[in-house]
């Protein structure tokens, strides 16, 4: 299939700039997986259409306030820098800019000195691996002096920086929020358990490798990015019991989707692994663990667009997208969301 076959329309304000509040107060397409049938309803009533037997499969990554602004030791001049992925105890992968201001060897200091940091090397791609030093803990620094990394496509001030986390988020890590999770509240979720849902936890790190564009034309040609995963034995064993007495496995998120299917392609079944995945899912794929999926609406030619296609079916994706829009519902991180189920 080609990029192109995924692009579709989208008015610049359908693009959501905030969250809904409350959280479930979003709205909710209902899609078909096998006859493409479409309802409109709201997130809050997502607790109606999960059964007792069934359980829900959440991402507990934490998004790191990972865009902090260093100035130079010797000539002042400010670089912004965004962590990517930690790569051992105090270096860091990360983007940085202006580029040619951060070469090998230059040292730079952020907030009021709390952190100082030296490029230790160039890679072939642009980025940098960067070393820290400082003293306490360097995730109460980040806390302090960092940023949220928010998506390019949301150009306005959030407010509340727990707004761009799950309310269940908790191991630290991602350079973006798994936003199908947004929708949640500590209240639904308890509605869900009451309703007989089991529920469990992956956890995936989000890399910025999802906002990158689809370059190649024949989609068969792109590289994904490689992202950690980590599945406990306890969610495999709420999974494994899930599928044995008949109920659905229902992925929270790509996220989710990717980091079981990853697990189910690399050892034949589920069971507890921590890896690194650049699993890439479109049309043709064949699913091998969830039932169901839980996502928001995506960027056109997007591989995430690619992957609901080859979970709905291709051309139910497409028309979804296209009511999507002619219903105006709210598009990306801060947007609506789907919940696609036989």
């Amino acid at each position: 299939m080609k990029k192109s076959d995924f692009y579709y329309y989208l008015p610049q304000e359908l693009i959501a700039q905030h969250p809904a509040e409350p959280r479930d107060s979003s709205r909710l397409m209902c899609l078909g997986r096998s006859d493409g049938r479409i309802e409109h309803r709201v997130f809050s009533e997502i607790a109606d259409l999960l059964e007792p037997g069934d359980c829900l499969i959440l991402n507990d990554t934490r998004v790191l306030p990972a865009r902090i602004y260093g100035r130079r030791e010797d000539t002042g001049a400010v670089v912004e820098f965004l962590l990517l992925s930690q790569k051992e105890n105090d270096t860091w992968e990360a983007l940085a800019g202006p580029g040619k201001k951060a070469k090998t060897g230059t040292r730079f200091v952020f907030g009021n000195g709390e952190l100082c940091a030296r490029v230790t090397q160039v890679l072939d791609n642009g980025n940098r691996i960067i070393k820290f030093e400082y003293e306490g803990n360097f995730f109460n620094i980040l806390d302090k002096i960092g940023e949220m990394p928010l998506p390019h496509y949301i150009t306005e001030k959030l407010e509340n920086s727990e707004r761009y986390q799950t309310v269940y988020s908790k191991e630290l890590g991602s350079a973006a929020a798994p936003t199908a999770g947004l929708h949640f509240t500590p209240e639904l979720l308890e509605r869900i358990k009451e309703k007989g849902v089991k529920i469990g936890f992956v956890t995936l790190h989000v890399g910025l490798g999802t906002f990158r564009p689809v370059k190649a034309e024949n989609i068969e040609e792109h590289h994904m990015h490689s992202e950690h995963y980590s599945l406990p034995k306890e969610t495999a064993d709420i999974i494994n019991s899930t599928k044995k007495d008949g109920g659905r496995v229902v992925a929270v998120g790509t996220t989710c989707c990717r980091t079981l299917e990853s697990v189910a392609r690399d050892m034949g079944c589920i069971c507890e692994h921590d890896d690194w995945t650049d699993i890439f899912i479109y049309p043709g794929f064949e699913f091998k663990c969830i039932d169901a999926l839980i996502t928001n609406f995506h960027l056109p030619e997007s591989t995430l667009i690619m992957l609901v296609s080859a979970f709905c079916g291709y051309e139910n994706t497409m028309n979804a997208y296209k009511v999507a829009v002619e219903e105006k519902y709210r598009f990306f991180s801060f947007g609506d969301a789907m919940f696609i189920a036989e």
